[in-house]
């Protein structure tokens, strides 16, 4: 799984999206790239990440810590930092706890119940599928995932990633490892961490300040003020 990248024209357009979480005070490892393209544009330093651990928003402690090994599995430190330096688990949480999708039509597109409702799916299909990959596991392996060793791991892993290793047994869980997958190569590519990876200076002209969350109409984003407090809501 490792090698995961994404154009730099399809970072600009993550950034956006992921915007709403650039404010957030509780990340102990992420940060929003724009946050720090901003920072430099105005010779100001970057803020220091809180001391502490990270507490999760909505999974529990036992699935946030399968998050981010699953997360590490698919973008490893090898030359650049991988996924759990970046902190890909903490924007994951983040990003399902507020109930925003990656990807899809966009966010602002339905009617307001009707994101709401996608909220809650998505939020479901999270657990469903965190829950079948322990599951998979332990009928396969005789241990849940994490108890599993790292050959076991990749085996399933591979089932759901690669197409000629398909098996009709992995079927339900192909569509969440595409989930998890769109949420790991996001909250990498859009961190610092994932930015400096792949060396993109452009961002401080391309991205010269994060616009905050844009659906504040939506009562599950009302909490999620634009990060330039001057800024109309």
């Amino acid at each position: 799984m490792a090698g995961q990248n994404v154009a730099r024209r399809e970072v600009i357009r993550l950034l956006g999206i992921v915007s709403v979480a650039a404010g957030f005070p509780g990340f102990r490892n992420w940060a929003f790239a724009g946050e720090a393209a901003d920072h430099a544009a105005h010779g100001a330093a970057t803020t220091p990440a809180p001391a502490g651990h990270y507490q999760p928003l909505f999974f529990n402690a036992d699935h946030y810590r399968l998050i981010g090994h699953l997360a590490e599995l698919i973008i490893p430190a090898d030359d650049t930092p991988g996924a759990k330096d970046a902190g890909v688990a903490e924007f994951i949480d983040f990003m399902v706890a507020n109930r925003v999708p990656i990807s899809g039509a966009g966010h602002g597109e339905p009617p307001r119940d009707s994101a709401l409702k996608m909220g809650s799916e998505l939020q479901a299909q999270w657990l469903e599928g965190l829950n079948w990959l322990n599951a998979r596991c332990q009928y396969d392996f005789g241990h849940a995932f994490m108890d599993c060793d790292d050959a076991q791991q990749r085996q399933l892993l591979g089932a759901l990633a690669y197409k000629d290793k398909y098996t009709s047994a992995t079927e339900a869980g192909r569509d969440f490892f595409r989930l998890l997958r769109d949420y790991t190569v996001t909250g990498y590519y859009t961190s610092r961490v994932g930015m400096a990876a792949i060396g993109y200076p452009g961002l401080q002209t391309a991205w010269p300040k994060p616009p905050g969350c844009p659906h504040l109409d939506d009562p599950e984003h009302r909490h999620l003020q634009p990060v330039d407090a001057g800024a109309p809501a």
